[in-house]
């Protein structure tokens, strides 16, 4: 099925909505850890000179904390750089992405100019989770698909046996299967999602990673891919610039991957608070989904966003996803204090019987 995209709109316009509490954007509600603005801080002195091409010692410390080879790493800024590259090496000309999900993946697809975007529609009545019958979804003209684990706005995992089965159906058409786990961090048991363990197994498997949640590092754009296809590498870095991350975030990045206790601490902190707010919400008497990630997915009132933005708290209207429309919205996962003025604002507003 075709569904053209909607609008681009995305959470954290903190610009736009300055005097409201932001729960749009989904990064660890710890916030950005002190010894990276510090590392950052630090890095400034060098800004006369250009960033390292290649992100080498980045890479190695990457790859010792994903425990793949460091030639098996490209960094970019941000995942979404990361998409829009692997979309421009690839040039696919049929692409399948399951709806709704992150709007990136269609808006990279079409910039290369002719590419088919087909769609998988996600149903309500089954939560949003990718079912076995994505298979039958899969055919020979594919060139690429997109799959976002926990998906981007549900929160919704699925299982390793479907993906499995999904990516070697892939192989056997010789499509390339992208998987975004940018959210995988803030879910129980990661370990038993992730598709690293496949990476050198099968070369149509592109991983996409990111600092931007696990580490509260939205304003420096740093994110990475993994796999085990050299070649699309090689593609990738010829249509990439050669200082796409500059000095500050890949001493950032460094810096971040040393903080080990933080990202426990916050996702600790994700699974008590998750589970106090979707509770708040239900008695609320909104549609909760059961999200996994750091995030609630939820169904309420079409004009529900414009009301938490008169109470002074920013949500994400997810209206614009392609598969969903007016009433759909989620709400990070933030601190206790925060979580409880959002809760007092939905309590204000149903109140009011909005």
């Amino acid at each position: 099925m075709k569904q053209p995209m909607k609008k681009h709109i995305h959470g954290g316009n903190i610009y736009q909505y300055e005097n409201c509490l932001d729960f749009s954007a989904n990064c660890n509600p710890l916030g950005t850890p002190e010894s990276v603005i510090e590392a950052a801080s630090e890095s400034l002195r060098h800004i006369a000179a250009y960033p390292r091409v290649g992100c080498g010692p980045l890479r190695e410390a990457i790859g010792q904390y994903e425990n793949v080879p460091p030639e098996n790493i490209i960094c970019g800024n941000g995942a979404a750089d990361l998409i829009f590259s692997l979309c421009r090496a690839v040039r696919p000309k049929n692409a399948l992405l399951p709806a709704p999900t992150f709007a990136e993946y269609e808006q990279a697809l079409r910039s290369c100019g002719d590419c088919t975007v087909e769609y998988y529609f996600l149903k309500e009545d089954e939560d949003f989770r990718l079912q076995s019958s994505f298979l039958e979804a899969l055919h020979k003209e594919l060139d690429i698909v997109f799959l976002c684990n926990p998906n981007n706005p549900t929160g919704m995992l699925t299982n390793r046996e479907l993906l499995l089965e999904v990516l070697k159906k892939c192989r056997e058409l010789d499509i390339l299967l992208v998987v975004d786990e940018c959210f995988l961090d803030f879910v129980r048991n990661p370990g038993d999602y992730t598709l690293k363990e496949q990476l050198l197994q099968y070369e149509n498997l592109f991983l996409l990673k990111a600092f931007t949640k696990r580490y509260a590092m939205a304003g420096i754009r740093l994110g990475y891919g993994l796999t085990g296809n050299r070649r699309l590498l090689q593609d990738m870095e010829a249509v990439t610039q050669p200082w796409n991350v500059s000095t500050v975030a890949q001493a950032a990045g460094i810096a971040a991957l040393k903080e080990r206790e933080y990202v426990e601490a916050g996702r600790q902190l994700v699974f008590r608070e998750s589970l106090s707010l979707r509770k708040s919400l239900k008695k609320l008497g909104l549609q909760v989904f059961p999200s996994k990630a750091n995030y609630v997915f939820f169904k309420g009132p079409e004009d529900f966003f414009e009301s938490c933005v008169q109470e002074g708290i920013l949500i994400r209207d997810c209206s614009n996803y392609p598969g969903l429309s007016k009433g759909y919205y989620r709400i990070a996962v933030r601190k206790p204090e925060e979580n409880r003025r959002l809760v007092e604002a939905f309590t204000r507003i149903r109140k009011k019987g909005r």
